[in-house]
């Protein structure tokens, strides 16, 4: 296919409004690049495959297939130079710099320069055959041409790789006629924009090849490729796209969480699968065993980009623990010297490091934590559900046989093993939170135990427990002393809220607070006791908290006859006495 039909193309499909016919324009296009008598081989009839794929991406303004950690590595200067150069010596990449400013888009600056006469050695190596000085010739500029420059381009590393670039680059625009150009700065700087997204080319596979979408769809979870499951099925129909599965070593899209509540996951779910949600970054961790018994770990990150180097010790404990190759989905996190996780931001000071690596470890340890198994021992395990998936991680990890019956305090000393509860009980899921609260970690993540793992779908299958969005100013009328090293601490504090002239309990809260703020409040408070009993400390009104909550429920435990679920401490109202507290009526009226 001519880069021109495809500049083409592009053009019609932008100007369409609607989706269906974006659809159907898109479809059209596949069609043609895996028929296009143009793009036959030379030996046989056969249409090359290749050109298919390569549309199939560059719709979407992709050059490589999602998975594929190669990048042009093309920012927006060299990209001006290289239009600059093609444009004439009367243009400097200012002036092309200054164009955009003025029309605000880069294909509209770059179709509006007449390119073709320039000379350089792109104009006769970097197009891929060039046409010298082939003026707005343009027409035997291909798709696969531009493609194959661009991976050459893609290549370029080392000394004098930058003009390298330029040279490739400037190659191309040399050829293009002015739409072609349009296309070609957009591609090259990721900015096609022409409304057509990643399901817009799901649907136009589908449309183009008389094939299921939902076949389509589950193709694309697997290879996170648009190009391959266009040529398969284009070529192998509904049962090619059934026979793709997951390939160790190529990552695929993460199954996202959207936010929910208790509540919600419980009356949607008959129970809940409860874990510990990390302060970390979220990994991919793809572990191949050779035939000869050599192994080798790839660690991939959420965007799918290749961030093996910068984790070393994720590798090591790969190949020390997994005894069959596998796909795990899990975290990365920071680590101090007790071993208490560290804020994400720490993390990122590995996950951006790609030189002197052992120093960035001695600075920064971490350690995985896997929550999800996507492939074990030769077997996809993706329409499996969680708690399947689950209970083959844990084998995984153990190096032991698959057992069902096993419980979390069996699992809480399997390295690297994300804990998993599955309860229908409120009570539970509360102590739960507070729990992984204690322990240094964000809160929970609420799951669907019969999901399936959907890569890239944020649904609600997966449920981060959602942020307070209400508050409420409570009075603190008593606490409890804590046990082990926190057992100089206050560290449950009883809550009340104004009723008259009277306070009524809502409730406790144990959450969100730090050792820090442990002895701040404790040291606050102390002065008040009024009367101990064992651990239990009754405190004179006198101080006021503000508490975040998920939701206020009818409750006889508390003397209001309502609780807080899920209270969380936010910080001590100091501006406030517990005059200025919030009152039963409010509670009443947020609880209505």
């Amino acid at each position: 296919m001519e880069f021109a039909t495809f500049a083409d193309r592009a053009a019609a499909i932008e100007a369409e409004p609607a989706d269906l016919e974006i659809v159907a324009r898109t479809s059209e296009l596949l069609a043609d690049a895996g028929d296009d008598s143009e793009d036959r081989r030379s030996a046989g009839s056969a249409v090359d495959p290749q050109t298919l794929e390569v549309v199939a991406r560059f719709v979407q303004g992709r050059v490589f297939p999602a998975w594929d950690s190669t990048k042009l590595d093309i920012g927006p200067t060299t990209c001006y130079e290289a239009i600059a150069r093609a444009a004439g010596t009367n243009v400097g990449s200012d002036d092309v710099e200054e164009r955009l400013a003025e029309v605000g888009e880069i294909g509209e600056v770059a179709a509006s320069y007449d390119f073709g006469g320039q000379q350089g050695l792109g104009a006769f190596t970097g197009g891929g055959g060039g046409n010298g000085a082939g003026g707005a010739a343009g027409n035997d500029l291909t798709v696969r041409e531009v493609y194959e420059t661009l991976a050459d381009l893609a290549a370029a590393e080392g000394s004098g790789s930058q003009d390298r670039k330029i040279d490739l680059l400037f190659g191309l625009f040399n050829r293009c006629s002015s739409e072609e150009a349009r296309y070609l700065a957009r591609l090259v700087l990721s900015e096609m924009r022409i409304g057509v997204g990643e399901g817009s080319v799901r649907d136009a596979i589908s449309e183009a090849f008389d094939v299921p979408v939902e076949h389509v769809e589950r193709a694309l979870q697997v290879s996170n490729d648009y190009g391959q499951v266009a040529r398969v099925a284009r070529d192998e129909g509904r049962e090619g796209l059934d026979a793709m599965d997951l390939e160790v070593g190529r990552p695929v899209q993460a199954m996202l969480a959207q936010a929910g509540t208790v509540t919600d996951a419980l009356e949607e779910w008959d129970e809940a699968a409860v874990e510990w949600k990390y302060d970390g970054a979220r990994v991919q961790l793809h572990h191949r065993i050779g035939d000869d018994g050599t192994t080798e770990t790839c660690v991939f990150s959420r965007n799918m980009e290749e961030v093996t180097d910068a984790f070393p010790e994720v590798v090591e404990f790969a190949d020390e623990t997994l005894e069959e190759p596998a796909i795990l989905d899990g975290e990365v996190v920071a680590i101090d010297e007790d071993d208490e996780p560290l804020p994400f931001q720490e993390v990122l000071k590995r996950f951006r490091r790609k030189h002197d690596v052992a120093k960035a470890r001695e600075d920064v340890t971490v350690r995985p934590v896997f929550f999800d198994c996507l492939h074990a021992g030769g077997e996809d395990l993706l329409e499996e559900p969680l708690t399947t998936r689950h209970e083959r991680l844990r084998a995984v990890l153990a190096d032991a046989d698959d057992s069902s019956d096993a419980t979390v305090e069996d699992e809480r000393d399997i390295e690297a093993l994300s804990l998993l509860w599955t309860t229908d009980d409120p009570d539970e899921i509360e102590a739960i939170d507070a729990e992984a609260l204690e322990a240094g970690h964000e809160g929970i993540m609420l799951k669907d135990p019969d999901s399936a793992y959907s890569p890239g779908r944020r649904g609600k299958h997966w449920r981060k427990r959602k942020p307070d969005v209400e508050t409420l100013d409570c009075v603190v009328t008593g606490a409890e002393w804590g046990e082990g090293r926190r057992a100089t601490f206050l560290g449950t504090f009883e809550l009340s809220v104004r009723a008259g002239d009277d306070l009524e309990t809502v409730g406790k809260v144990a959450t969100g607070i730090t050792d820090e703020k442990l002895e701040e409040l404790t040291a606050l408070l102390e002065p008040h006791i009024a009367t101990e009993e064992g651990q239990a400390v009754d405190i004179e009104p006198a101080v006021v908290f503000e508490v975040g909550y998920e939701e206020i429920q009818s409750s006889p435990t508390y003397s209001s006859g309502y609780a807080l679920r899920f209270p969380r401490f936010l910080g001590v109202r100091s501006d406030k006495d517990p005059d200025d507290a919030d009152t039963l009526e409010r509670v009443e009226r947020l609880r209505a």
